[in-house]
């Protein structure tokens, strides 16, 4: 028996685990296949997401001439969550905020955030328990089998909050890198005679495709600022989404700008060059830790190959002339 399949669990062979493998190979590739080929343009479902938000932004500025009943439920997922009155609860202002901050802005992100912040805990503990209770798959002490159960259980409380803030963190990584961009196409937008909410709008259209995310948010900003009584609260809203330094000092610019008509080329123009050689500090930061993060793989991978190469002929020689004395 090799030492693989002494790893391995009472009951499954090696060929089970290959079978396994091949299996999920095949799998990943027909997913890559399906997301390369047949998934939808990501441009069309933010513009649809958009235009969806400004529909409804419209409605509650025109005002509703009847209140609906009940919201139409639009599966399983959201008939739970009514039911249990997840969508009114205390929390439900603070989720929006942060599904926003991850690129999630409609009711049915939310309705599944809850859904799967419910479901997964007791998902994970029945999975663990008839693993390691039930089948027993695993040799364990009972205090470890009961330790492993409760981290299943912890896992799937956690793991939709794990999953928001790593999606939110890539999005801000996005959108500070092209920051500098977005203000340079400001400046030249107001000094060329544009309005604040053209100039937000036109710059959100040059960067659709190549940076969707802070279009996406001055797109949102721009809208927000026709449709909202208060253009202060539409603005702030725009800092709260993105919460980073650059755009809330871009918000305050914005907000003297508005109050008291001071000049808007000027004070972006400046932001434009803090923020371009902000990013060239974190360029250069990031440069300055590679000597250090490449010593372990240099020492594992590269100067082991790097002795053989040149010590290998010299101790061929050592052991043949010490095999003809």
């Amino acid at each position: 028996m090799s030492i693989i399949e002494s790893m391995l669990p009472q009951g499954v062979s090696m060929e089970t685990v290959i079978i396994i493998m091949a299996s999920l190979s095949a799998l990943t590739v027909f997913l890559m296949i399906y997301v390369t080929l047949l998934a939808g343009d990501d441009g069309i479902k933010r513009a649809r997401a958009i235009g969806a938000q400004r529909d409804g932004m419209r409605a509650g500025a025109i005002g509703p001439v009847r209140r609906k009943k009940r919201l139409q439920t639009i599966g399983m997922m959201q008939k739970t969550v009514e039911n249990m009155k997840l969508l009114k609860s205390s929390q439900a202002e603070k989720v929006a905020l942060k599904l926003m901050k991850a690129g999630w802005r409609s009711k049915d992100a939310m309705v599944r955030y809850f859904f799967f912040k419910l479901v997964l805990p007791f998902a994970f503990g029945i999975i663990a328990v008839t693993l390691l209770y039930g089948l027993k798959l695993y040799q364990m002490e009972d205090s470890t089998r009961a330790m492993v159960a409760i981290g299943s259980v912890a896992l799937g409380a956690y793991l939709p909050d794990i999953l928001i803030k790593n999606a939110a963190q890539k999005r801000q990584d996005a959108i500070r890198k092209t920051i500098p961009d977005a203000l340079d196409l400001m400046v030249i937008c107001s000094e060329a005679g544009l309005s604040l909410d053209a100039t937000l709008m036109r710059v959100a259209e040059e960067m659709e495709r190549g940076a969707p995310e802070i279009s996406d948010e001055l797109t949102v900003t721009g809208l927000e600022l026709g449709f909202l009584p208060d253009r202060r609260k539409a603005l702030q809203n725009l800092a709260a989404r993105t919460d980073l330094p650059i755009l809330r000092g871009l918000v305050n610019t914005l907000l003297q700008a508005e109050r008291y008509g001071t000049p808007l080329a000027n004070s972006l123009r400046v932001m434009a060059r803090e923020s371009r050689d902000q990013r060239m500090m974190r360029a250069e930061e990031k440069a300055a830790r590679l000597p250090a993060l490449m010593t372990v793989p240099m020492i594992i991978f590269i100067l082991p190959p790097l002795f053989v190469v040149l010590l290998g002929p010299a101790g061929l020689d050592i052991a043949d002339f010490f095999g003809r004395m």
